[in-house]
């Protein structure tokens, strides 16, 4: 998928987790997000793990992995986008891009811990996700339907890769 001149969005091969690394530790000041990405990418989780690249270099990386809860769940996150490309909508294009990929593999809901309103652009909403169990349960944590009514009565723990519990609270 090209967005633009010279950027282009696709899945991320094998050989570039070390430069979305990178990107993970710039985009986030420090190297909990670059590690958590690497550690779920590693730990044999199915995600679909999506980049933007610009005249050939990695500018930014979105990280979808499954989830145990609902059927067919994945989490959002953590996406990256490299600080010097932020606010053009990189990060954007790579949810839409990865929620497309979700569909289509036919994956039914997606969770995600984020701004409301950020967010809520692509369809993700607190109600969706109320009835999942989890510790950081509140406005900011979202779901979206990939099939309408995936999570209509659903209600119960929600349990993400291992490698997102070694998290700093």
């Amino acid at each position: 998928m090209s967005d633009g001149p010279g950027v282009t969005v696709r899945e991320m091969r094998p050989d570039e987790l070390l430069f979305v690394e990178t990107i993970h530790a710039s985009a986030f000041d420090g190297i909990d997000e670059a590690q958590l990405t690497k550690a779920v990418i590693e730990s044999g989780h199915e995600t679909i793990s999506v980049v933007a690249a610009h005249d050939g270099f990695l500018i930014g990386h979105a990280l979808f992995s499954s989830l145990d809860g609902p059927e067919r769940a994945l989490a959002l996150g953590p996406v990256a986008v490299a600080p010097d490309r932020q606010g053009a909508g990189i990060g954007a294009r790579l949810i839409g891009f990865g929620l497309e990929l979700a569909r289509e593999r036919g994956w039914r809901s997606v969770f995600v811990l984020g701004d409301p309103h950020y967010y809520g652009r692509f369809g993700f909403r607190p109600d969706l996700a109320q009835g999942a169990d989890v510790p950081w349960a509140g406005p900011a944590f979202q779901a979206l339907e990939l099939i309408p009514g995936a999570l209509t009565g659903w209600h119960g723990p929600l349990v993400y890769p291992e490698p997102f519990s070694a998290l700093p609270e």
